[in-house]
């Protein structure tokens, strides 16, 4: 009598937290310096863990390479950023000599100029985060409260869209402390925060802002827009 040949069975791997976990370590987290933060992060993920940055500044690479040296950071190379932040990454790779990963869009991924704001941004941005982030089970984003009233509410942990732990060790930080640490520390700053930009992104959608706004009021401004799709 043949053997019946088995039906493969599609395994999927378990949610990483559980939505009472989550709960539970934002409460436990919402008074803890960064580093605490990063080190359960670390602790909890390893090298299923990377960390996300724009180089706007070194802040939460300065924190997260003191307790992970090998940390992987991913930068997205959208093809039109400032000279300026290209000089800060490379900065950044001199003084902490970092795992980097740079993702790139498609060759002919289009840009802004062709097809708009939205769809430069996921071609640009998000395609290229996505890549980056298969394989992992966590990362950590740079995110803040008070980085726009958009972000206010932002959680310590969260399980974003992928069904990935998104940890955003910088969120609940006092900005006094965390511009404390920064002095103390020398983290290195893309100079274009000197000149005034609260928030560098990609050149032809950042624009000094208004005197008396938000951090983020430069980012596509005369828009409604307010975020290029990767925290959404």
């Amino acid at each position: 009598m043949p053997t019946a040949t088995p039906t493969p069975v599609q395994l999927r791997r378990p949610a990483a937290l559980s939505a009472a976990e989550v709960d539970a370590l934002n409460a436990l987290f919402e008074a803890a310096h960064p580093t605490e933060i990063i080190r359960w992060a670390t602790g909890t993920f390893g090298d299923e863990l990377c960390l996300t940055t724009s180089f706007s500044d070194t802040l939460l690479i300065d924190l997260a390479v003191a307790v992970d040296p090998d940390i992987e950071v991913v930068f997205l190379d959208t093809g039109l950023h400032f000279a300026e932040t290209l000089a800060t990454l490379r900065r950044a790779m001199v003084r902490y000599e970092l795992n980097l990963r740079v993702e790139r869009p498609d060759p002919d991924a289009p840009d802004l100029f062709e097809v708009g704001t939205e769809a430069c941004c996921a071609s640009r941005k998000v395609a290229p985060l996505e890549r980056a982030l298969a394989g992992r089970r966590a990362w950590l984003s740079g995110l803040r409260r008070d980085d726009h009233v958009g972000r206010s509410h932002t959680p310590i942990i969260q399980v974003d869209r992928r069904g990935l732990v998104k940890v955003n060790p910088l969120a609940a930080w006092p900005a006094a402390e965390a511009d404390a640490y920064v002095a103390e520390h020398g983290i290195v700053l893309n100079p274009l925060l000197a000149e005034g930009f609260g928030s560098v992104g990609c050149w032809p959608c950042t624009e000094l802002p208004t005197p008396g706004s938000d951090a983020r009021s430069g980012r596509w401004a005369d828009s409604a827009k307010t975020e290029c799709g990767i925290h959404l």
